[in-house]
């Protein structure tokens, strides 16, 4: 027996909390029943509608990818292209937690469970999120203290993040940053780099929160195991109580 506003955000329908505001304006049904106060609890077998929806109780599936350049991260794409979702077997519909661009490679997580997929892209849940980016030219130390800090791009400004040089190529005049934020912005990476006068030439994520691409060449992936799994709930539950 779970709670229904938990089932509900498993689903992938709604937030906990946008789970609980339906509950609270009679918009749920379990069983053919209008439930209006928190606290129900339901089981697998029961038909819960949201809205006058049917919601699918499904077994929850967590995949840790290694995307790889060439692959789109959405459920389908409307140019034929080849999508996250090709490259796993499986009979349960998952979904990409937050996107990678096209051209962008490295660790995607695609589940069912609605609660963990929010947590994790929610930025006041604050989930380090580490890229590797080959970048044109020399990045000085000054230019990795502005990133540090946060700089304004398409008018918003970037929260504090992690920044350091890896190495220097003077032969190829090309540099190797890691950057980690916890924001995702659309293409905001990028847009960092370029806003300090470099424009990426590669691009991927290593880490999401303790989560590394260890084992995995690209195009391979793997499922999280419970453990993985409760460790994420608590890292972003614990950072949206501080």
């Amino acid at each position: 027996m779970e709670r229904l506003q938990k089932v509900i955000a498993n689903s992938g329908y709604c937030s906990r909390r946008n789970a609980e505001n339906l509950i609270l304006d009679k918009k749920v049904m379990v069983n053919g029943k209008v439930i209006s106060e928190l606290g129900c609890k339901v089981s697998p077998t029961d038909v819960i509608t949201v809205e006058g929806k049917i919601i699918n109780q499904q077994k929850k599936e967590y995949v840790l990818l290694y995307k790889p350049r060439g692959v789109v991260t959405t459920t389908k794409d409307e140019h034929n292209r080849k999508t996250v979702l090709d490259l796993i077997e499986t009979n349960i519909r998952l979904y990409p937690v937050g996107r990678l661009d096209y051209d962008t490679s490295g660790l995607l997580i695609l589940t069912n469970d609605g609660e963990l997929a929010n947590l994790l892209m929610h930025p006041r849940n604050k989930i380090d999120k580490v890229y590797v980016s080959k970048v044109e030219g020399l990045v000085t130390k000054d230019q990795i203290l502005k990133l540090r800090k946060g700089l304004t791009i398409d008018g918003f400004k970037t929260a504090l993040a992690g920044a350091r040089i890896i190495k220097y190529d003077k032969k190829t005049d090309t540099s190797i940053v890691e950057l980690t934020i916890h924001e995702g912005k659309n293409h905001q990476v990028k847009k960092m780099l370029s806003a300090i006068g470099h424009e990426v030439i590669k691009l991927k994520r290593e880490k999401v929160s303790f989560l590394t691409l260890k084992g995995l060449k690209s195009g391979e992936y793997r499922y999280l195991n419970i453990k993985e799994v409760k460790k994420l709930y608590n890292e972003a539950k614990n950072k949206d109580s501080i």
